[in-house]
Protein backbone atom coordinates (compact mmCIF):
# COMPACT_ATOMS: atom_id res chain seq x y z
CA UNK A 1 0.00 0.00 0.00
CA UNK A 2 1.27 3.74 -1.19
CA UNK A 3 1.05 6.26 1.60
CA UNK A 4 -0.31 9.76 0.50
CA UNK A 5 2.66 12.68 1.22
CA UNK A 6 1.52 14.43 4.18
CA UNK A 7 -0.38 17.80 3.21
CA UNK A 8 1.18 20.88 4.27
CA UNK A 9 -0.28 23.62 7.27
CA UNK A 10 -0.41 26.92 5.84
CA UNK A 11 2.81 28.40 7.63
CA UNK A 12 4.93 25.30 5.85
CA UNK A 13 3.52 26.59 2.54
CA UNK A 14 4.03 30.15 3.14
CA UNK A 15 7.73 29.14 4.34
CA UNK A 16 8.12 27.11 1.28
CA UNK A 17 7.28 29.65 -0.86
CA UNK A 18 9.50 32.12 0.21
CA UNK A 19 12.39 29.48 -0.52
CA UNK A 20 10.68 29.33 -4.86
CA UNK A 21 10.87 33.01 -6.23
CA UNK A 22 7.75 33.33 -8.40
CA UNK A 23 5.33 30.39 -7.03
CA UNK A 24 2.23 31.91 -5.30
CA UNK A 25 -0.53 29.97 -3.44
CA UNK A 26 -4.00 29.99 -5.32
CA UNK A 27 -6.35 27.73 -3.07
CA UNK A 28 -4.84 24.03 -2.59
CA UNK A 29 -2.05 24.42 -5.16
CA UNK A 30 0.86 26.27 -5.69
CA UNK A 31 1.26 28.21 -9.43
CA UNK A 32 3.60 29.99 -11.44
CA UNK A 33 3.62 31.74 -14.89
CA UNK A 34 6.69 31.10 -17.39
CA UNK A 35 7.10 33.62 -19.96
CA UNK A 36 8.96 32.15 -23.09
CA UNK A 37 10.33 33.75 -26.38
CA UNK A 38 7.58 32.18 -28.37
CA UNK A 39 4.90 29.46 -29.17
CA UNK A 40 7.77 27.39 -30.20
CA UNK A 41 9.58 27.82 -26.87
CA UNK A 42 7.11 27.28 -24.93
CA UNK A 43 5.89 24.10 -26.11
CA UNK A 44 9.74 22.73 -26.04
CA UNK A 45 9.08 23.80 -22.14
CA UNK A 46 5.73 21.67 -21.52
CA UNK A 47 7.84 18.97 -23.05
CA UNK A 48 10.53 18.92 -21.18
CA UNK A 49 8.41 19.02 -17.79
CA UNK A 50 6.54 15.84 -19.29
CA UNK A 51 9.78 13.01 -18.61
CA UNK A 52 10.38 14.90 -15.07
CA UNK A 53 6.61 14.94 -14.30
CA UNK A 54 6.64 11.19 -15.68
CA UNK A 55 9.72 9.78 -13.59
CA UNK A 56 8.35 11.84 -10.21
CA UNK A 57 4.89 10.28 -10.88
CA UNK A 58 3.60 13.77 -10.11
CA UNK A 59 1.97 15.80 -13.17
CA UNK A 60 1.05 19.15 -12.96
CA UNK A 61 -1.64 20.71 -15.08
CA UNK A 62 -0.45 22.89 -17.27
CA UNK A 63 -1.75 25.97 -19.53
CA UNK A 64 -0.34 27.87 -22.63
CA UNK A 65 -2.01 30.64 -23.69
CA UNK A 66 -1.01 34.00 -25.63
CA UNK A 67 1.29 32.03 -27.79
CA UNK A 68 4.29 32.41 -25.16
CA UNK A 69 2.81 31.83 -21.56
CA UNK A 70 3.27 28.41 -19.57
CA UNK A 71 1.07 28.47 -16.51
CA UNK A 72 2.03 25.45 -14.12
CA UNK A 73 -0.48 24.35 -11.21
CA UNK A 74 0.64 21.63 -8.94
CA UNK A 75 -0.90 20.38 -6.11
CA UNK A 76 -0.91 16.55 -4.30
CA UNK A 77 -4.80 15.55 -5.07
CA UNK A 78 -3.96 11.83 -3.29
CA UNK A 79 -3.27 14.36 -0.06
CA UNK A 80 -6.16 17.30 -1.26
CA UNK A 81 -3.57 19.45 -0.76
CA UNK A 82 -0.20 20.90 -1.09
CA UNK A 83 2.60 17.98 -0.16
CA UNK A 84 6.63 18.29 -0.50
CA UNK A 85 6.14 16.46 -3.85
CA UNK A 86 4.75 19.78 -5.60
CA UNK A 87 7.39 21.73 -4.02
CA UNK A 88 10.31 19.34 -5.53
CA UNK A 89 8.58 19.31 -9.10
CA UNK A 90 8.43 23.30 -8.73
CA UNK A 91 12.03 23.58 -8.26
CA UNK A 92 12.90 21.42 -11.23
CA UNK A 93 10.78 22.87 -13.77
CA UNK A 94 12.46 26.27 -12.25
CA UNK A 95 16.03 25.01 -13.06
CA UNK A 96 15.07 24.19 -16.69
CA UNK A 97 14.59 27.75 -17.09
CA UNK A 98 17.64 29.62 -19.20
Amino acid sequence: MTVAPQRFSDAEIQRKLSERKGWQRQDSAIVKEFVLGGFTEATQFIASIAPIANAMDHHPDVHLHRYKRVKIILTTHSAGGITQNDFDLAAKIDALQP
